[in-house]
């Protein structure tokens, strides 16, 4: 639910090839010897673009580039303000300009590829990516293209070398910064976010006030005394049951689960698309939740951002489950006729089976990776630290008990493994919470799709319906998410759905924005996979290394 990510404010076959290029061309940039970047006086469309007049900087830029058309650094700056200005299309337009007078410069190159990602086109990012280090294998803006890949596609070893090669290279440029600080620990990052805070880095007054919050926040984590979530129950694996959650007190509308806050009940519903556990105003009042840091909520709706707070639950129970000292996110505005959400993700150290048709989730351990510190399994409430660091600090904390032993077990980051016994699981895209499918839609296009099970129908942004079939406006459905009632809500004709190894046909999908969404995730997302589409299937997900498995069975369970 909350907006950060490593890479900013909220960002399949080709995985395995970025893996291999990646990995091997960051050792080469060490070993060509390249020279660190040193930038000059910022002029004054930089100083407008770190302000967030994004409008202003996108017009110094241009006079700029009229008087200089072939200067790299200019269009540089001219397509980071247009897509800090949700310009996408403005932005690839300008790339494409620039490439065509100067097709083989490796700084626009690694543009192009950064366009590209923002497009929701990660597979061609990485193709440009892989092309620009040929030419250049000393552009830092190339090895923090790369580790956001590495990011998407659950790498995140290759992902930490990355943004090291890269603020090797430039220790000024601020996106380069922000992803170094953001793999520090705690207190060090603290200091260093402190510091980039001083002074203006480009982020709009929304990123900059969450930015502050989460400072704020990990000070008091920082400061301690530490509070980590952790298993008290001996019990590893287990079956909990859904609970059906009632709309109007008249029909079922959602599948949630029984979850207790300090013994307190409550019943929240199963959410995909949600991070963490969030509850509403009423429960952690019944819970006796206290406020411990302020926090904002957003998602699907028109009135932005409401503020809640963070707050530890000394006990939450799910199933045979206990866990001690977890975070939980507080919306005291909450609508949605429910008592909060859980994502999946706070299952992210478990196999984890939604089995829609027998109407029960399974929890189990996930396959050790060869040679590596055994994973412990916990319940992860927090979505403002990617899984490279918590397997970092769970593998420092395992090679810390196990100081006495003659050789202890490496601890991570780690990048993807897969098992032998998941090698027909489906790698897909991880960003933060959410599970980003590519999607082929009638047979033609391919665009990227959030797994939301709380969203309780399929979605699609208009744009993206209207290149497969036909839209029409105004369509009589109440529409509500986190962030309240959507006004324009919109519906589209049939469309063949495929993604994994599901085809399936929605002859009437609701079309509203995704704009939010794809701003949030730093590319672009064109819907979400809502429950109408996956109520029918058994769901295996591996968080931890970006996989997923869709089985389905007309004869297991109930269908409906």
């Amino acid at each position: 639910m909350r907006c950060m990510s490593v890479w900013k404010v909220c960002r399949i076959a080709a995985a395995v090839v970025v893996c291999v290029a990646f990995g091997y061309s960051a050792q080469a940039a060490h070993a060509v010897g390249c020279q660190v970047a040193h930038h000059g006086p910022p002029s004054d469309a930089d100083k407008a673009l770190a302000t967030a007049d994004y409008a202003k900087a996108e017009d110094l830029y241009r006079k700029a580039l009229a008087a200089s058309p072939t200067n790299a650094d200019l269009t540089a700056g001219l397509v980071h303000a247009l897509l800090r200005d949700q310009k996408v299309n403005d932005a690839a337009a300008a790339v494409s300009g620039a490439l065509t007078a100067a097709a083989n410069q490796a700084v626009l190159l690694t543009l192009r590829g950064e366009v590209e990602y923002r497009q929701g086109e990660p597979w061609a990012a990485a193709q440009t990516a892989t092309a620009s280090l040929k030419l250049d294998p000393c552009n830092p803006r190339t090895y923090l293209l790369i580790a956001r890949l590495d990011t998407l596609n659950s790498l995140y070893a290759a992902a930490r070398t990355n943004i090291e090669s890269a603020h090797k290279l430039d220790t000024d440029d601020p996106e380069i910064r922000f992803g170094w600080i953001m793999t520090l620990p705690m207190k060090q990052r603290v200091t260093e976010l402190e510091a980039y805070l001083a002074e203006p880095r480009g982020e709009d007054a929304d990123e900059t006030r969450q930015l502050k919050q989460s400072l704020e926040r990990w000070k008091k984590i920082a400061a301690g005394p530490a509070k980590q979530c952790h298993i008290v129950s001996p019990t590893t694996a287990t079956q909990i049951p859904f609970v059906y959650l009632m709309r109007d007190g008249t029909h079922v509308e959602a599948f949630g689960l029984d979850v207790k806050l300090n013994n307190r009940s409550s019943r929240l519903e199963i959410d995909t698309g949600a991070g963490g556990i969030v509850v509403s105003g009423a429960v952690a009042k019944r819970a006796g939740l206290t406020s411990f840091a302020e926090d904002e909520l957003g998602g699907i709706g028109d009135k932005g951002f409401k503020k809640g707070y963070i707050a530890y639950a000394d006990s939450i129970k799910i199933g045979g489950l206990e866990f001690q000292n977890c975070e939980v996110q507080v919306d005291q505005q909450m609508g949605m006729d429910v008592e909060g959400l859980i994502g999946m993700d706070v299952f992210s150290s478990y196999l984890v089976t939604l089995d829609f048709p027998m109407r029960q989730l399974s929890l189990g351990p996930l396959p050790p990776r060869p040679g590596a510190a055994a994973d412990g399994q916990n319940l992860n409430t927090t979505d403002d630290t990617d899984d490279s660091e918590m397997a970092d600090e769970a593998g420092k904390q395992s090679a810390d008990a196990n100081a006495g032993a003659s050789k202890p077990a490496p601890h991570g980051p780690y990048d993807r493994y897969i098992a032998p016994e998941m090698k027909d699981y489906t790698k897909v895209y991880r960003e933060g919470h959410d599970l980003i499918f590519p999607v082929t839609l009638n047979n033609s296009k391919v665009r990227l799709f959030i797994m939301d099970t709380g969203s309780w129908t399929t979605v699609i942004s208009p744009e993206a319906a209207r290149e497969v079939t036909k839209v029409h406006g105004d369509a009589p459905i109440r529409v509500t998410g986190v962030s309240g009632d959507v006004e324009k809500v919109s519906s589209a004709d049939e469309i063949v759905f495929r993604f994994a190894n599901v085809e399936q046909k929605d002859e009437n999908v609701i079309a509203l924005d995704t704009a939010t969404i794809s701003k949030s995730t730093d590319m672009e997302i064109s819907g979400l996979l809502g429950a109408t589409m996956l109520r029918q299937l058994v769901i295996h997900i591996d968080y931890r290394d970006g996989l997923v498995k869709l089985d389905y069975d007309p004869k297991h369970g109930y269908h409906y």
